[in-house]
């Protein structure tokens, strides 16, 4: 009988700590990536990822049709380290904490890769020990190509791509954003602009659809695209720069909004901050929303009102197509939007005047 293939054999087979072996497996911080992709490859070539709990340690076992699928014991959660896209993030994070949780209901094993680069995530990558591929975030269309090629089930959280079909699973974000926008609209506002970069992702621009909709809808002037929405700086420190400047020149002309939406949380914390340094009150003098309900929208000077995405339900929702993928790969694709909800705080008040 194969002995098991655990975590000390292959730090002592690379020469490294288990510790080191640890953080490259879960994909966590304190690891350069040259050590994560030869611990990875390591683990691949020694059979670790095809044995039972790989990573995540249970007892229970989802059962699987075909004897191949049996022998594959792992998940891998593709969620490469661009932007804010980590382990640690506020967002992001929660959405792995998902992922780990549902694999671990069902006694399956999970490998992390953060790579960006198709040619170093080929070499790395053994599919054999792999039932499939879940993607996080933001994902390069080369890499996915790569992966569609090997011909993994994939599933994509909160992405897709022209190019790739598969399986995705996002929020509600045009509903979503249009009952914020029509909330605003009944405290009292009707001169709004939208902050966020709509090429950044599709959520963002989803979101600023849902913003569109609602004005439409109620006959109220729609910012046009090129109308200082700061689409094109998703850099902290960018976008406050440029902020400030719009700030000034709004104060100067007297044509400030009176509610600002923001395209996620961490873009309102920021427009926040930056309009306080004006001498502009929240929600006094201008309300402010965000999108996402990360932990940091709750302690900020001015609580946000944003939107809570169930980002665990997310994650959980993604390994349950997952594995119902496995077991009938011939039913038609779905995108799954997973219903998010209006969270109420002090940074939304009646229009100033």
């Amino acid at each position: 009988m194969a002995k098991k293939v655990t975590m000390q054999k292959i730090a002592d087979h690379l020469g490294v700590s288990k510790f080191v072996v640890s953080k490259s497996l879960s994909g966590k911080e304190g690891v350069n990536e040259t050590t994560r992709e030869r611990v990875i490859q390591a683990a691949s070539q020694l059979g670790y990822f095809t044995q039972k709990n790989a990573y995540v340690q249970s007892p229970k076992r989802r059962s699987l049709t075909g004897e191949q699928d049996r022998n594959k014991q792992s998940v891998l959660v593709l969620m490469p380290n661009i932007r804010s896209q980590t382990q640690d993030s506020l967002y992001w994070g929660k959405i792995v904490d998902g992922i780990a949780l549902a694999l671990d209901q069902e006694g399956l094993g999970m490998v992390i890769i953060s790579e960006h680069r198709a040619d170093n995530f080929v070499n790395v990558l053994n599919p054999d020990g792999l039932l499939g591929l879940i993607g996080v975030g933001q994902i390069s269309t080369s890499l996915l190509l790569e992966v569609h090629r090997i011909g993994l089930p994939l599933i994509m959280i909160d992405h897709e791509d022209a190019l790739i079909p598969c399986d995705t699973i996002f929020a509600n974000n045009i509903d979503s954003m249009t009952r914020l926008v029509n909330h605003l609209i009944g405290t009292g506002h009707t001169l709004f602009h939208f902050i966020g970069n709509i090429r950044y992702s599709r959520s963002f621009r989803d979101r600023w659809i849902g913003f569109r909709r609602a004005l439409e809808e109620n006959h109220l002037m729609v910012p046009a695209i090129g109308d200082e929405l700061l689409l094109e700086g998703m850099d902290d420190q960018m976008l406050r720069d440029e902020f400030r400047r719009w700030v000034a020149t709004r104060k100067e002309s007297d044509t400030l909004p009176t509610a600002i939406v923001c395209a996620n949380d961490f873009t309102a914390l920021d427009v926040s901050e930056v309009l306080r340094e004006a001498g502009l009150g929240i929600p006094a003098d201008i309300s402010v929303t965000g999108f996402d309900n990360i932990e940091d929208s709750l302690r900020g000077v001015t609580p946000l009102t944003t939107v809570h995405v169930p980002k665990e339900a997310m994650g959980r929702a993604a390994v349950e197509k997952l594995l119902n993928r496995i077991q009938n790969s011939a039913a038609p694709l779905e995108k799954i939007l997973i219903s998010a909800d209006i969270v109420h705080r002090d940074s939304v008040g009646k229009p100033r005047g």
